[in-house]
């Protein structure tokens, strides 16, 4: 949410500039009709097609976001929205054509507030940044705690999500920038490599295959799989198995890698993975064995995603500079080597 400060600050600039008379003039200069605070209740009601979600998004009550909504439409004179009594709102052709001019127009007041921080004194500002919730648990602690330690004067806000999510958000505009793997990338998101994360094998650590080196498919073949079903891994894991022709003997799924610590550990099989966290046990305390796969195998590419700009805000260039930073100097932050 962009701070009153900024609001006031935008009113008073974009008066000036919008100015329909010539200076030397004594005629009254234009007054906006609405303001930018009006404006982002609005995008959050078209995003998310309810008052109440809006007003959830917002944090005010659902009668202020209907009634900033009204205004527009009086100031304009345009419906933006067909209202539902049951389904909620839908924008109209005018909505949708201000929904866009709406999020440059607080986007641009956004950069104006980090603009004026920064000169103030170095680094400023808020900045989103998402995580892939199978990353999530290693890499939030140590980047989020290194990042505010060199810029302290940066809120910074972190959520999890799927990948998909991850990509909607960006798109929307919702995040400015998400740790995640180099798969199914929308053609409006850049995708900077941070590191690669090679597959290992997970077993018990008593499993007669714990000890080896290095294992590849084929020696799997007749054991039990724990697979680890999310969107994205499930379809990576299973290209590995087709490629050297193999089809897994699939006894157990989950879509959380504790559970699927937990099952290999329990002995029920082995699992694949590429996030390797420096505790080499189950939930539970059972013991694990990290054993990596041979190096024909393709990595999962981690790295930062951001919608393509012509220009990169200060923040979120120093979020960047920070994480080559912490990933090129101790390897992966909050995970072990193999």
């Amino acid at each position: 949410m962009i701070p009153d400060a900024v609001f006031a600050e935008s009113r008073l600039r974009t008066g000036r500039v919008l100015t329909s008379t010539p200076p030397e003039s004594s005629a009254e200069p234009h007054r906006m009709r609405f303001t930018l605070r009006q404006l982002e209740y609005f995008v959050a009601a078209g995003e998310t097609g309810s008052v109440r979600h809006a007003a959830e998004r917002v944090n005010i009550s659902q009668p202020s976001v209907s009634a900033a909504i009204a205004h527009l439409e009086e100031v304009f004179g345009v419906q933006l929205f067909v209202r539902y009594h049951a389904q909620g709102l839908a924008l109209t052709p005018a909505g949708e054509r201000l929904l866009r001019e709406a999020r440059a127009l607080l986007s641009h007041a956004e950069d104006i507030s980090v603009i004026a921080g920064e000169l103030a004194d170095g680094i400023a500002g808020s900045i989103a940044i998402g995580f892939l919730v199978t990353l999530a648990p290693m890499l939030i602690p140590e980047v989020t705690r290194g990042f505010v330690a060199r810029h302290d004067r940066v809120q910074l806000e972190v959520l999890e999500d799927h990948h998909a999510g991850l990509m909607e958000r960006l798109r929307s505009g919702r995040l400015s920038s998400a740790l995640t793997y180099d798969l199914d990338l929308p053609t409006e998101v850049a995708f900077e490599r941070l590191a690669s994360l090679p597959p290992y094998v997970l077993l018990r650590a008593d499993h007669p295959l714990a000890g080896r080196d290095r294992l590849t498919l084929p020696d799997l073949a007749d054991e039990p799989y724990v697979m680890l079903d999310l969107p994205q891994s499930r379809e990576y894991f299973l290209g590995l198995f087709m490629q050297e022709n193999v089809t897994p003997k699939v006894v157990a799924r989950s879509a959380h890698p504790d559970v699927l610590r937990s099952l290999v550990a329990a002995g029920h099989g082995f699992g694949l993975a590429n996030v390797r966290p420096r505790n080499r046990a189950a939930l539970d305390g059972q013991p694990l064995a990290y054993v990596p796969l041979d190096n024909r195998y393709r990595p999962m590419v981690l790295g930062i995603a951001t919608l393509k700009s012509p220009r990169t805000p200060r923040v979120v260039a120093a979020f960047q500079a920070f994480c080559r930073d912490a990933f090129g100097r101790d390897g992966v932050p909050g995970m072990a080597d193999l």
